[in-house]
C-alpha cells in the first residue's frame, strides 16, 4: 500500500508542479470582499487604473447556480503594456493584468494571477525592453497581492 501511495506521488508531482506554473497564489487573511477593497486601493494607490471588476458568484447566481465568492479584478498601465501589445499583438488576451481574488470549498480565501513569466513565454517575447516590462509587472502583481493578503 505504501508502495501504491508513493507512486501515485511520484506521478502526480509533475502535474501538481505544472499546474502550480501556470496560476502564482497567494492565501489571504481577509474575506474575499476585504481582499477585494485592499486590492483595489493598493493599485490605484499606486497610480495604476482599473478597468473591470467581474464578479462570478453573481454572474452564477443570476444564472440559478451557486459559486463561492470569486472576484476578477483587471487593471493595468497603459504606458507598460502598449509596448508589449505593439511589438506582440497576441499578448493583449492577456493583457490589462488580472488578480483572481476566490474562496475554496473549505473556506480559505487566495489570491491568484498568472506569473509573466508565462506571458512571455506564450508569446514569443525576447527583447531586453520588454522583458524588463514583464519583470516589473511580476514585482507589481507579487507586491500587491502579498499587501492585499496581510
Amino acid at each position: 500500500m505504501i508502495r501504491v501511495s508513493l507512486l501515485l506521488l511520484a506521478l502526480l508531482a509533475p502535474m501538481t508542479a505544472a499546474a502550480q506554473g501556470t496560476l502564482a497564489t497567494v492565501p489571504s487573511r481577509h474575506s474575499v470582499a476585504d481582499t477585494l477593497a485592499r486590492l483595489v486601493k493598493d493599485i490605484e494607490g499606486k497610480g495604476l487604473k482599473v478597468a473591470a471588476r467581474i464578479d462570478h458568484a453573481a454572474g452564477a447566481k443570476a444564472a440559478g447556480m451557486e459559486l463561492p465568492p470569486t472576484m476578477v479584478v483587471i487593471f493595468g498601465n497603459p504606458k507598460l503594456g502598449t509596448p508589449l501589445i505593439q511589438a506582440h499583438p497576441s499578448i493583449a488576451i492577456d493583457l490589462p493584468m488580472r488578480l483572481l481574488v476566490w474562496q475554496d470549498k473549505a473556506g480559505k480565501v487566495w489570491i491568484g494571477y498568472t506569473p509573466p513569466s508565462t506571458l512571455q513565454a506564450r508569446h514569443g517575447v525576447t527583447s531586453e525592453a520588454n522583458v524588463a516590462a514583464l519583470r516589473t509587472m511580476a514585482t507589481a502583481l507579487d507586491a500587491i497581492a502579498k499587501a492585499a493578503a496581510n
